[in-house]
């Protein structure tokens, strides 16, 4: 591995990935030949057919009355790569796909904390998809080039950030499989790290289990439990070495340097120790009141009562003040929770907050749950119908079709505030996705239910862990709705606090995981790890940490106190239910019959006369597959049967 020169101001270093048996992949990254004008660009390749463009361009004056990072992410998927041309009516690619959004997150939450604290100039990383093998995926590709292109800007950037996607096929994990070997992989995650000295510091993982699994682990495949997860993580890090080595390499030969940015730290000291003087004790006070409104009146009035008596001193820097009794806070929370074991809410590190499900909340749906875990509170609703309602797909990846559908909606009431609601935005769409991820494995077949389903999971109340609290409702409201699912499954949000702490006049290092973390942990705490799964094994997995690096026993363990949750859940749940109910009145009836291939032409008959005839007549909807399935529906059963 070095960089080269291919030709005048042309530079271009390449990682090589060994997957033993499984072959290699070659990444290479150039730099000097497209899009010159952007700050930092770099083509990426994946071997020869894959190549994806990464611009990152930053504003020339930083939006000083910002209070957080203007970082974007866009991802551009073009048809052309595919040698496609767009479905829809103009012809040209319209707003970003479901894979163009996952892929932006993918990509903006290593890469957020890797830039300099306090940055407010307005940065934009566009990555555009050129071209695309459709056996392979551009999503990990793309984190490695944005990172690439970001390293060369002249950024304050403590990169490179390298990306990988490792699938656990035939006990093997293989880093960039194929689609077609995802095929036979029973688990599969995307790890994103940099290098810190001789280690790998991993900072992001969206992990899944994959649609096969359960038939694969009765097949004699590894299970995903957690300790093979784990091992994954491990397995991640060697590939992620390489493709920093290659990003530092060509960043050796190629970067500008980097360039005097200003920065807007939130406070300066001398605001922070008076406001500590002043707010320490009523603070730690106020910081032990269980309820969640009660706690945050009290905390705004001391808030208000700080601003008074600092107002003079500190005249036209009320911001700082703010940010100051913001940053207090998260320390005492922090200490506290070291050294006491002690939570907000009064909860120790391991309690799952109280917890009640109940199914059949929503009248007419077909299915539908309410779970709640402590102030969050999530209603799930199933809708079932014939197998062509499923979503068609117009995307670059290799699903054209889907037929369960999770949208998950978050109104802004949810937290007591008010908003915009609209369409979803990308928050709303990954949430919704790891929730789809997480019950995927344990969907039954179109053989076994002939039928579309989408799944509704409404936030009504979020205080922690929607995403996970989403999980839990879907499986009662699909039970509910007479879905055979193969295992129930929950989730669980983890939190991590780390930091040095004083014992005896010596300073160590301690990590303390906590379980069922609330919307105040999650901001103040240095990892939010969200598990689904069922009582087995895992079969959903989000991880983004603000540390450089967690030791792997001390994420071991989380994993392990995830599934002690997760069982506790499981068994509340199965109290609501324990099995599919009774499909309800109002679902419709798909009745399967399998017809020769050769007889498809007389069941359609002339120009559609039979079965428009029987359509008109019985009042059912009839679908014929290729293969001779044919598919019966109807709003009851008398009317499929007839047809």
């Amino acid at each position: 591995m070095s960089v080269a020169e291919i030709e005048e101001g042309v530079f271009e270093s390449t990682a090589v990935i060994d997957n033993g048996s499984f072959g290699t992949r070659t990444i290479r990254f150039e730099t000097g030949r497209l899009a010159q004008q952007a700050a930092g660009a770099v083509v990426a390749y994946l071997d020869d057919e894959n190549m994806l463009l990464s611009a990152t361009t930053a504003s020339k004056s930083p939006k000083e009355h910002f209070d957080f990072f203007p970082l974007t992410v866009d991802v551009e998927e073009r048809m052309y790569a595919a040698g496609r041309i767009p479905g829809s009516f103009f012809r040209r690619e319209g707003r970003p796909s479901t894979d163009a959004i996952l892929t932006c997150r993918l990509i903006d939450r290593p890469l957020r904390p890797s830039f300099v604290s306090g940055l407010r100039n307005e940065i934009q990383v566009v990555v555009t998809i050129l071209s695309l093998d459709p056996n392979d995926l551009y999503d990990v590709v793309a984190i490695n080039a944005a990172s690439a292109s970001t390293q060369l800007s002249g950024l304050p950037f403590s990169g490179p950030v390298g990306g990988v996607r490792v699938a656990l096929i035939d006990g093997t994990w293989v880093a960039f499989p194929t689609v077609e070997q995802l095929e036979r992989a029973v688990f599969d995650m995307v790890v994103a790290g940099r290098k810190v000295d001789d280690d790998v510091a991993i900072m992001m993982v969206e992990a899944e289990a994959t649609d096969k699994v359960i038939e694969l682990v009765e097949g004699g495949a590894q299970a995903p439990t957690e300790t093979v997860v784990a091992e994954g993580l491990e397995a991640a890090k060697p590939f992620i070495a390489v493709l920093c080595t290659a990003q530092e390499e060509l960043a050796g030969a190629a970067a500008k340097p980097t360039a005097d940015y200003p920065t807007f730290p939130d406070y300066q000291e001398d605001v922070y120790y008076a406001v500590a003087s002043v707010a320490t004790d009523e603070l730690a006070k106020a910081l032990t009141i269980g309820g969640k409104a009660e706690r945050d009146a009290r905390t705004d009035e001391l808030k208000a009562e700080v601003l008074a008596r600092l107002a003079d001193t500190y005249e036209g820097r009320e911001k700082e003040v703010s940010a100051a009794f913001r940053a207090l806070t998260k320390k005492l929370v922090r200490q506290r929770i070291l050294t006491d074991h002690f939570r907000i809410d009064g909860r120790g590190i391991t309690d799952i907050r109280a917890l009640s499900a109940e199914v059949a909340v929503v009248p007419r749906a077909h299915g539908s749950a309410l779970f709640e875990r402590g102030e969050t509170q999530i209603l799930g609703v199933t809708t079932l119908d014939m197998v062509k309602m499923a979503q068609q797909i117009d995307s670059l990846g290799p699903e054209t079709s889907k037929r369960y559908m999770h949208h998950y909606n978050f109104p802004p009431f949810s937290t007591g505030e008010t908003g915009r609601v609209g369409s979803p935005k990308r928050r709303e769409i990954g949430h919704g996705a790891l929730a789809e991820r997480a019950l995927i494995p344990v969907l039954p077949s179109v053989e076994e239910f002939p039928y579309a389903i989408r799944q509704v999971s409404e936030a009504l109340g979020s205080n922690g862990s929607t995403s996970m609290g989403s999980v839990c409702a879907s499986t009662l409201a699909l039970l509910n709705a007479g879905v055979p699912l193969k295992a129930p499954v929950a989730g669980i949000a983890m939190g991590l606090v780390s930091d040095d702490v004083e014992v005896d006049g010596k300073t160590e290092r301690r990590f303390v995981t906590l379980t069922d973390i609330l919307g105040a942990e999650d901001a103040f705490g240095d990892m939010d790890f969200k598990c689904a799964g069922t009582k087995d094994y895992v079969t959903a997995l989000q991880l983004d940490t603000k540390l450089d690096g967690i030791p792997s026993q001390v994420l071991a363990s989380a994993l392990a106190q995830a599934k002690d949750a997760r069982l506790t859940i499981l068994e509340v749940m199965a109290e609501a239910i324990d099995g599919p109910d009774e499909m309800s009145p109002y679902a419709p009836r798909v009745t399967t019959i399998k017809v020769p291939v050769d007889k498809i032409g007389e069941v359609i008959g002339p120009k559609g006369k039979v079965i428009n005839a029987i359509t008109e007549e019985t009042g059912a909807q009839i679908s014929i597959e290729d293969d001779g399935t044919v598919f019966v529906g109807a709003t009851d059963g008398a009317s499929a049967q007839a047809a």
